[in-house]
């Protein structure tokens, strides 16, 4: 059984990885938390990236009135984790791993959502053009404006 210091700490990696998400933060967490989990074996810490990136994946897709849900949802499923990970540990690694959420915490906390950029173009004429950038890209043809 765990102490309520533990199990805060657990709760609090829990929140932090699902607010990471979409952030510019995001990349740094999952890494920590993947290394975390994986315990210095590169298989397990190669199945937590996957494990996060459908976490990941299944916040982003979340449709509006389901999302806080879902947030709460996949919270809950990480501070499972790490409360399974700090039971397992002797006391001296439950202190890292505590100091390790901690960490993530305040790395989410700080976090800002993910950089967009907007570009308006109307009225332009492209011939023979090209578009080139890297990320997430939407592209809409106003072309009845």
């Amino acid at each position: 059984m765990l102490t309520e210091a533990l199990t805060a700490a657990a709760a609090a990696g829990g929140g932090a990885l699902v607010q990471a998400a979409g952030t510019d933060a995001w990349n740094g967490v999952r890494d920590a938390v993947a290394r975390l989990l994986g315990r210095d074996e590169v298989r397990r810490e190669q199945a937590e990236r996957e494990r996060l990136d459908r976490t990941r994946a299944v916040l982003e897709a979340a449709e509006e009135g389901e999302a806080e849900r879902v947030r709460a949802a996949q919270a809950t499923t990480w501070q499972s984790r790490f409360e399974a990970l700090l039971e397992e540990l002797p006391d001296a690694g439950r202190q890292r791993v505590v100091a390790e959420l901690e960490r993530l915490a305040a790395l989410a906390g700080d976090a800002r959502p993910a950089e967009t950029a907007h570009n308006d173009f109307r009225g332009a004429r492209f011939d023979h053009s090209q578009v080139q950038g890297s990320g997430t890209m939407t592209v809409t043809n106003n072309y009845a404006e």
